[in-house]
């Protein structure tokens, strides 16, 4: 026995959403009927990535506080309201990986601009919208993608592993502040994954000790159907 799912007018943000997680996320929340809008950089990699999925592709920096109120303002746009946000771009601060001592402040700053504080500044951004989503009766959920270097202490992940830490208590907190509006936060860990990020960071890692985005993307959509409250109808069909 197979389990389709049918996300069939579900209404998802992605960030960081042209390569490994990200890009693992859109595929299978299109294929399975979800209206998606991602998020990235690189104006080429947005194109191709909408082109092949037919996601809404939008160029945006989430680590540029300018950028925030127009990304924002396009994924209500494209999507008419949004029921699920997932907070997927992330950067590793100095690269390569370097010991706190030897880190910059500006490579603090830059791994909290996009690991802590644009995905704060975008979850606020769309925060009515997903309140909206609420009242409707749709039900709306944020996601945090968070790692384990959140709690164990990694030498030379202190920049990632310090923001992460940040993002995951926040979460903790947004969500208990956010029940009265029906939202619900959760921070999850994908676990050590075959990505452009974690090659950045590990460039000697086999990649066959480490998961595929593809299967951490099937295990966030499983979690989406367990806590979702609105969202997706599951239809069985024999293998």
């Amino acid at each position: 026995m197979q389990t389709k799912i049918d996300f069939q007018g579900l209404r998802v943000a992605v960030t960081g959403g042209t390569s490994g997680l990200g890009l693992a996320l859109v595929r299978q929340l299109t294929a399975n009927g979800a209206c998606v809008a991602f998020v990235a950089r690189t104006a080429a990699n947005v194109e191709r990535i909408a082109d092949e999925t037919s996601a809404y592709g939008i160029v945006g920096d989430v680590g540029k506080k300018a950028d925030i109120y127009p990304v924002a303002m396009q994924i209500t746009a494209v999507l008419g309201g949004v029921d699920v946000l997932i907070n997927n771009a992330s950067s590793l601060g100095p690269v390569p990986l370097a010991l706190l001592a030897d880190t910059e402040c500006e490579e603090l700053e830059a791994a909290l601009a996009v690991n802590l504080l644009g995905a704060f500044r975008l979850t606020k951004a769309l925060f009515g919208a997903l309140a909206a989503s609420a009242r409707e009766g749709r039900g709306a959920l944020v996601i945090n993608i968070s790692s384990d270097a959140a709690v164990n202490a990694y030498p030379g992940w202190g920049a990632y592993g310090a923001s992460k830490a940040a993002f995951a208590h926040l979460t903790a907190i947004w969500d208990e502040e956010a029940k009265a509006d029906g939202i619900r936060l959760l921070a999850l860990d994908p676990g050590d994954m075959d990505t452009p990020l974690h090659a950045l960071a590990l460039p000697d890692a086999d990649p066959s000790t480490l998961k595929s985005p593809e299967l951490a993307a099937s295990e966030i959509i499983e979690k989406m159907l367990d806590t979702f409250p609105a969202g997706a109808r599951l239809e069985g069909e024999q293998a």
